[in-house]
Parts: structure tokens; C-alpha cells; sequence
């Protein structure tokens, strides 16, 4: 796939020069094959404006057309075909005010970073490189093009960008730059909380130590404490040495994500947050630190975090049952086996365990409860876990029950009998739905 969109950004390419156009792989993409990484996708950057691509690729989207950017699609492929450009002023500190068409230099010098500043020939293998990106790939170092301070008030969410760019590439950031960061990080509180989950997605998606530098990088710059302050609130907060060996609050967080084995955006954001309630219930008593309800406050700081960052509905179910669940299975050797059954029924539970094991590790302990737990789980079938309710509502009416609050207290009892062995035929659940209703059932008619 990834080969046959390159070839197909070379097609654009040749059908621009063949139109007397400049045109030249450009971005990320340059950047990738520098390193001999897959890239992701490809772009194209060319002298043609908009109206010369249109001509040339009638059906391309003009998504972008008034900075520049048409996308050509070929077949199963998206390319960027973007207009040599100079932005003039950032007013809402995320888009050009006005864009003037130019060279290949001058759109360099507009871009954020010098590893992303580079241009590709596909035909000669030339890079083009006005802004000493090849030297900082050999050095290892992210680098803002230019004035740091003028890069990232462009685009506040620059900053964070560095962040992830370090992280994916094992680099680290330029001194400058990182001081420009720190000193502009108040201004992330402006980006839209769309454009910051989907970097926190794929920092926290990373690879193990990843995540835990992305955090780390974050907090350095400043940046945690303004887009996630609760999550900052845990450094310094002090944790029972018998119980977390590991540190405060924060450490226990850090090596909780790292922890993680392939984590969904959801499950990763639910182990940041899961101590969120620490700070707030944080009690010393006799001499220990107690978190009473850290959980359930935990739970409503965690609903504020992914509101924030306007996730949808469903991610913010997942990440918020997580964190006002993730301390259900410390006991799961005492559960009832209905109560252990509902709780293996649950559509997150796989996430619930996973969350359980890092937690362990990461407080000094071992998964071996976890890997108890998930023996039994794997043991039962579908059938053992969720079985179809012996009795219904329907039943119940049939006995003489009136509708109403009692039915689903009923209900409910009779179905952790029939989990429990307790109830194994329907005739077992209808006589113990006699024997427990209140008033006693009406004789049928």
C-alpha cells in the first residue's frame, strides 16, 4: 500500500513537470525516507497554484484551496498537493492570515521544524534543503525553523507536535527551542481540544518508554500542567511505602502507562487518569496515607479531562467506567461467581484487567493475580458467562407480579442464581421467584 502511494505521488510529481510545473516530495515524507522509515502518507509541494493542479487533476477535493492544498486522489490514494507558500500573520495562532504564493525556499522557512522542511527530486534522489534538516537528522534533534518563538505562536499546538516528534523519532529537542516552548506553553490552553487528543493519542499509543518520555517531555515544557492539571497536581503527592514502593502518585502513573501492552487511545488515557482522585482524598491517618473515594471523585475529574478534550461519547464511557472501576478486581478472588460473571460479561473488561495488571506492576508488585483471574475467564465459554435469562418480565407477570421497581431486584437475584448453579432449569427460577416475591404471587389464572 505504502509503495503504491508513493508511486502514485511520483505520477502527480511527472504530470506537474510534464505541465512545465516545479514539483517535489515534500514534508514528513522526506523526512521518513531520510531515516529509512515507511511514511505514512506523501506530499507533494509545487509552483502550480491551485487553479493549474484543478486543470491538470479535475476531480482532486479543494479542501484547502485557499492556502493552497488540493487533494488529488488516485485510486485508494489521498496526496496533498500544496502550492509553494509564505504565510503572512497568525491571528488565531493555528492559520495564515493570508497566504502568497512563492518558492520552494520560502515555503521551507514557513514550516515547523528543519527535519520537516525538506524537499524530495523522485527522479534524481536530490534532496532540496534550504533549512539544515539534513544536519539535525544526523545530530538527532528537533529544531524549530528559524524563530522558535515566531513557529510556535503561528501554531500553538507546534509545541506539542515537538513533543511527539521527539518521542516517535528517539530525538531530543534543541535547547532554543525547548525554551521557547516553556516560555509560550500558556498559549496551548488555547488550542481546540480536538487537535490535542489526537496528539495525546498517538503519544500515549507509543511504544512502552514512549509514553512515559512523552509525559516527561511534557511536564519539563510546561505543557502538562496547562492541558492536564489534574494530572499534574500528583507529583509530590506521597503513597504508602509498603504499598507504592515506586514513589508518588506521578511516578506511579508514569510507570502505570508505560506498563500497558498495546493500550487503545481509551485504555492509555484511563491509566493516566486513574489516580486522579488522589490529590483531593489524600489523608494521613495513624501514620498512613488513606485515599478514601479517590475512585469516585476520580471518575468525575476523568469526565471533565475527556469533555475537555472532546472526545465522543463512547470514549468517554470507556475511560471514565475504567478509572471508577480500576481498583473492582484487587478482590476478584472473594467475588461471588455471579458478581465475578457479570464483571467478565462487561464489554471493557479486557481493558479493566489490563489496567488491573499494569496497575500491580507498577505499585512493585506481580501480575500473577491477573494472569489467575484471566485462566478462570478463558475457562468459560460465552454460554457460562452470559447465558440467556432463564426467566423474563413476561414470567414474572405470569405469576401474578405486577410491573413495576421489585421486578429488576427480581430479576436480578434470579440471574445470579442461575450464574451460581443456584437456578439451573427455568423451573428452578420460577420457584425461587415464589419463594422471593414480595407480595407472594397471586395463584395464576
Amino acid at each position: 500500500m505504502v509503495v503504491h502511494q508513493r508511486q502514485r505521488a511520483e505520477a502527480v510529481v511527472r504530470r506537474l513537470r510534464e505541465a512545465g510545473h516545479q514539483a517535489l516530495l515534500a514534508g514528513g515524507c522526506v523526512r521518513d525516507l531520510l531515516l529509512g522509515r515507511p511514511p505514512k502518507d506523501y506530499d507533494v509541494a509545487t509552483s502550480a497554484t491551485p487553479p493549474e493542479v484543478l486543470a491538470l487533476f479535475p476531480k482532486a477535493l479543494t479542501i484547502g484551496e485557499a492556502f493552497g492544498v488540493v487533494i488529488v486522489v488516485e485510486e485508494t490514494s489521498e496526496i496533498e498537493v500544496a502550492t509553494f507558500r509564505a504565510d503572512r500573520g497568525y491571528s488565531d495562532g493555528r492559520h495564515p492570515d493570508a497566504v502568497t504564493f512563492t518558492d520552494a525556499r520560502q515555503d521551507a522557512l514557513r514550516r515547523d521544524f528543519t527535519i520537516n522542511g525538506m524537499f524530495l527530486d523522485p527522479e534524481t534522489g536530490q534532496v532540496v534543503d534550504h533549512v539544515g534538516g539534513q544536519d539535525d537528522l544526523r545530530r538527532r534533534v528537533i529544531r524549530a525553523i528559524g524563530d522558535p518563538h515566531q513557529r510556535f505562536m503561528e501554531d500553538h499546538l507546534r509545541m506539542l507536535r515537538a513533543v511527539r516528534f521527539a518521542v516517535e523519532l528517539g530525538f531530543e529537542i534543541d535547547p532554543a527551542t525547548a525554551a521557547a516552548a516553556r516560555e509560550l506553553a500558556p498559549r496551548i490552553a488555547g488550542v481546540s481540544g480536538e487537535r490535542v487528543a489526537a496528539e495525546l493519542e498517538r503519544l500515549l499509543t507509543a511504544p512502552p518508554a514512549g509514553r512515559r518520555r512523552s509525559l516527561e517531555l511534557m511536564d519539563d515544557l510546561g505543557l502538562l500542567a496547562i492541558l492536564l492539571p489534574e494530572v499534574h497536581a500528583m507529583k509530590g503527592v506521597a503513597q504508602g511505602p509498603d504499598v507504592h514502593p515506586e514513589g508518588d502518585v506521578f511516578v506511579h502513573t508514569l510507570l502505570a502507562v508505560e506498563g500497558l501492552r498495546e493500550p487503545t487511545f481509551e485504555l492509555a488515557l484511563a491509566a493516566l487518569l486513574h489516580d486522579l482522585g488522589k490529590p483531593r482524598t489524600a489523608v494521613l491517618r495513624d501514620g498512613r496515607w488513606t485515599f478514601y473515594g479517590h475512585a469516585e471523585l476520580g471518575e468525575k475529574m476523568a469526565e471533565e479531562v475527556c469533555r475537555r478534550l472532546r472526545l465522543s461519547n463512547y470514549q468517554t464511557g470507556r475511560v471514565t467506567w475504567l478509572v471508577r472501576q480500576h481498583m473492582r478486581l484487587m478482590n476478584a478472588q472473594a467475588m461471588r461467581e455471579a458478581r465475578l460473571k457479570r464483571l467478565f460479561a462487561e464489554s471493557g473488561f479486557a481493558d479493566l484487567a489490563e489496567l488491573w495488571r499494569a496497575d500491580c506492576i507498577a505499585s512493585g508488585g506481580t501480575a500473577e493475580g491477573f494472569e489467575s483471574l484471566m485462566a478462570r475467564y478463558r475457562a468459560l465459554g460465552a454460554e457460562e458467562v452470559q447465558p440467556a435469562p432463564l426467566v423474563t418480565g413476561h414470567d414474572l407477570i405470569a405469576l401474578g407480579l405486577e410491573p413495576g421497581p421489585a421486578f429488576r431486584t427480581i430479576l436480578d437475584e434470579l440471574y445470579d442464581a442461575q450464574l451460581e448453579g443456584r437456578a439451573a432449569t427455568r423451573d428452578d427460577a420460577l420457584a425461587l421467584a415464589r419463594r422471593i416475591a414480595t407480595p407472594p404471587c397471586k395463584p395464576p389464572t
